[in-house]
């Protein structure tokens, strides 16, 4: 059961609109300053206050935000209207880019799986040394250094 949160008559503050839309008051400012939203008003005592469709508007932007879809394609979807056909088809044409950046991701976490188990799997901690921790130092070292040229790595064995 939800529990209405009391609110003044000409909108929600800040604290109020994170609680109710789950979004921290800082993100409402990020956003804001991202463009997401709008600037909002100020009340007789200079505190920003919040629409009911601005509260929406931090539900629908939290909720693709927790799809893992970047700032811009979010803008993008706010900025479609559900009850147009050409919009509809953007919508397709966003969520399809952003089904293949997830596949993309995918792919890349499955090789990382793949490496992190042959790598868990190269040592039973049953030998004098741990093999786990030889060769992440083998891959540190074989990583070109950044910057300095000529100095070699110091290595913690």
């Amino acid at each position: 059961m939800s529990v209405a949160m009391p609110r003044a008559a000409q909108g929600f503050r800040i604290g109020e609109a994170a609680h109710a839309s789950g979004v921290s008051a800082a993100n409402i400012r990020y956003y804001e300053k991202q463009g997401l939203m709008a600037p909002q008003g100020r009340g007789d005592n200079s505190y920003r206050l919040y629409s009911d469709a601005d509260v929406h508007t931090l539900r629908f932007i939290r909720l693709c935000r927790a799809m893992d879809m970047s700032l811009d394609e979010v803008r993008t979807l706010l900025g479609l209207d559900l009850r147009s056909k050409t919009d509809c088809d953007a919508a397709c044409v966003a969520l399809d880019a952003h089904l293949g950046h997830v596949r993309e991701r995918l792919r890349e976490l499955r090789a990382l799986e793949k490496d992190l188990l042959a790598l868990r799997n190269s040592c039973d901690g049953s030998d004098a040394q741990c093999h786990i921790i030889e060769s992440l130092h083998a891959r540190a070292d074989a990583q070109p250094l950044r910057g300095e040229r000529g100095t070699s790595a110091t290595r913690h064995v």
